[in-house]
């Protein structure tokens, strides 16, 4: 299988900006997750470091980052 083919090399500007972007709200969330001891929010952390790996296209990106940010803002004030 050629090395062209994986999907998970697929990189644009704009996936690399959101990566970084929600990798770095997700890193943040851990860490007050981890003190709330909320395994909710860990998770959700977790999601919010690695999906951006497995979406193709910038709307996939910054819209489930988007939303996985809006979901831990609810958990987190809900």
């Amino acid at each position: 299988m050629p090395i062209e083919s994986l999907s998970l090399l697929d990189f644009s500007a704009s996936s690399i900006f959101a990566g970084l972007i929600f990798s770095t709200i997700g890193l943040w969330l851990w860490k007050q997750a981890k003190n709330k001891e909320s395994l909710e929010l860990r998770l959700i952390a977790v999601a919010l470091m690695i999906y951006t790996y497995f979406t193709k296209g910038p709307i996939a990106d910054w819209g489930i980052g988007i939303a996985l940010c809006s979901w831990a803002r609810y958990k987190w004030w809900g």
